[in-house]
């Protein structure tokens, strides 16, 4: 797709000038005037900023404590401040912030790496090293991105620089050929893609800002088509990681890491080649891959999710806006201008975006987003997406979607067959999503991790035996409907288990009776009544709540063996859970202290835990 008409392309590579530099004053003069006002108050907080000194023993910090936050909090924070002055002095005009954008420059140029201490490695999942070798950079998310980083701020401001001193420009040029196009054309880093080792968002990531960090300091001709002709390798082999349907198996946390960067790099070499990537963007997929955002979106804040993406993905805005309106997705343009005013002040800016690039499209586009007319209300379509098995539907009160598939997905949790239920726009029953990312994150040990476990999803566990990873791990037999009263899915997850929990089949049926209800039928058969000990199976229905459930109603017949059997729930004030065939055994409240979850469920989350009954159990949501 992309490499093919990279090679057909025969004429030069034209200049790549996405927006006016700061020379250029009608275009900053007239940008929107409170993006305006609030960018130069921004820049005035860093005024005079310390940047902080990353030591070799930060960098250590990650292999001797497994602890990655405290590196990266100075990290960041030193981008985030050189992002805001540089906005602030393009705005303003005058000089008042250049000595500290110099001061942010040589800061991070004397960093003796760009990428963080969990990436400090030459090979995929292999250990990472203590310190980094600065003599052979590697090349991960963040490198990259420091790249696109200095690249954006060589080309809004290098007139301004080189009239102080030429080695400030010229020290960028030299730490971008050293750290980023030197090793990007001479190794090979697996996100790079060979065709057969698997994907994920890393690829489109890296690309866009290699891409971005040769093309906006306008580097020679030879090396941008070699670094434009590899580009466009990868972005193939990152394509072909996702089905026709354009489903992002990451989530919607990711699809801003993956579709939207897939976006940038489009537009990057639709421009340098006079539109020959132009019919690219009637591409069925790639539309699909614009448009999952859309079909990711519950209401408000919240979005489905599943794997380690959050449940709060953070509000769509000018880079969703710019890919619907090259598609011409209106639906989309709508919904992306919404979510952008909902997100105000904080979408104004961006002031944690560590991308200057994402913020420079900001400010250019905000004045057309907030008035762009979004007074038609956003329009879902029900879905199934067949690539990953999300089946996602909807009335006008309830929300349900499940997640089919396997236990292989990029940030994969162990959740085939869970599901996830709103109501007006609450989340009622939950996926948590993950907790902050540590060394035991992307280690052998993951799955020891509680919120990667099927026990902690709306999930069975199988005589003890929760889900395994591995591809292998899948539903089976999956069938839906989508219709104007009902929509359905069924699926088998006994594959999901591993064959030691004596489990033949697992049908869940999931429905959406439109207006009306929710309804989870789960029925199960096993190979021999009693497992290996001779003790009687059983399958313990996990169910995961963010509002309190309080026990209603039960049946209370003394010849029953526990006296809440069928009970009734209710879920705070959202609804009411009703089972049939099943005996509660326990609701469990789970604290909520990793700061990563906290910025999802600001209190307390439940695990309900029900007993089955030996054939099945339904469970009735309203």
């Amino acid at each position: 797709m992309f490499y093919e008409i990279a090679l057909k392309y025969s004429a030069p590579l034209k200049d790549f000038q996405p927006f006016s530099t700061s020379t250029e004053r009608s275009s900053w003069d007239s940008l929107d005037s409170e993006w305006k006002e609030e960018a130069v108050k921004l820049g005035e907080t860093y005024l005079r900023y310390q940047y902080p000194y990353l030591t070799a023993t930060d960098f250590m910090d990650f292999t001797k404590t497994g602890n990655r936050v405290r590196y990266e909090n100075k990290f960041f924070a030193k981008r985030h401040a050189l992002n805001a002055l540089i906005l602030a002095e393009c705005t303003e005009n005058n000089g008042r912030f250049i000595d500290d954008i110099i001061n942010g420059i040589f800061s991070i140029c004397d960093e003796p790496a760009w990428q963080l201490p969990p990436h400090n490695s030459y090979v995929r999942d292999t250990p990472q090293l203590p310190l980094p070798d600065v003599t052979a950079p590697v090349l991960d998310l963040f490198a990259c991105e420091t790249g696109a980083l200095l690249a954006t701020a060589y080309y809004l401001l290098n007139q301004e620089l080189d009239q102080i001193s030429p080695f400030i420009t010229k020290r960028i040029h030299n730490e971008i050929q050293h750290r980023i196009l030197y090793p990007y054309l001479n190794h090979h880093f697996w996100w790079m893609g060979n065709g057969q080792e698997p994907l994920n968002n890393w690829t489109i990531w890296c690309t866009q800002n290699v891409l971005l960090s040769v093309f906006l300091t306008n580097g020679e001709e030879y090396i941008k088509e070699a670094v434009f002709q590899k580009a466009c390798r990868s972005i193939d082999y990152f394509l072909a990681e996702y089905g026709e349907d354009g489903c992002c198996d990451e989530g919607a946390q990711y699809y801003r890491h993956a579709g939207l960067c897939l976006f940038n790099v489009l537009e990057l070499c639709n421009t340098v080649t006079s539109d020959a990537f132009a019919s690219l963007y009637q591409n069925t997929k790639i539309r699909n891959i614009a448009s999952y955002i859309l079909n990711a979106h519950i209401q408000d804040k919240y979005y489905v999710n599943f794997a380690d993406c959050s449940p709060i993905a953070g509000r769509a805005g000018v880079r969703e806006f710019l890919f619907a309106k090259r598609i011409q997705n209106k639906a989309m343009m709508c919904f992306a201008a919404s979510d952008f005013k909902a997100g105000l002040p904080t979408s104004l800016l961006l002031p944690s975006e560590n991308n200057l690039y994402y913020r420079l499209q900001n400010a250019f586009t905000v004045k057309e987003i907030r008035a762009y007319d979004t007074s038609p209300p956003v329009c879902h379509s029900d879905i199934y997406y067949p690539s990953v098995g999300l089946f996602a539907v909807r009335d006008s009160h309830l929300y349900l979607a499940v997640k089919a598939g396997d236990n292989a997905d990029s940030h994969n949790h162990n959740d085939t067959g869970s599901f996830t239920i709103y109501k007006d726009g609450k989340p009622m029953f939950i996926d948590v999503g993950v907790e902050s990312y540590t060394k035991k994150t992307f280690s052998p040990d993951r799955y020891e991790i509680w919120t990667m476990q099927s026990a902690y999803h709306n999930l069975p566990t199988i005589n003890g035996f929760m889900q395994k990873d591995g591809e292998a791990y899948r539903a089976k037999h999956v069938s839906y409907q989508l219709g104007d009263s009902l929509c359905e899915i069924k699926l088998d997850i006994a594959e999901a288990y591993p064959k030691e929990c004596n489990l033949l089949a697992y049908h869940r049926h999931a429905l959406l009776h439109k207006d009306k209800e929710i309804v989870i039928k789960d029925s199960f058969t096993f190979r021999e009544p009693t497992d290996t000990n001779g003790n009687t199976v059983q399958v313990v229905l996990s169910l995961m709540t963010y509002e309190k459930p309080v026990l209603q109603y039960c049946e209370r017949d003394p010849r029953l063996q526990h006296p809440e059997h069928d009970p009734r729930l209710a879920i705070g004030t959202l609804g009411t859970l009703g089972v049939k065939g099943g005996i509660l055994l326990d609701i469990e409240k789970i604290p909520v202290t990793d700061p990563r979850l906290m910025l999802a469920w600001e209190h307390e989350i439940y695990r309900i835990l029900i007993l089955a009954d030996s054939t099945g159990i339904e469970l009735t949501v309203t």
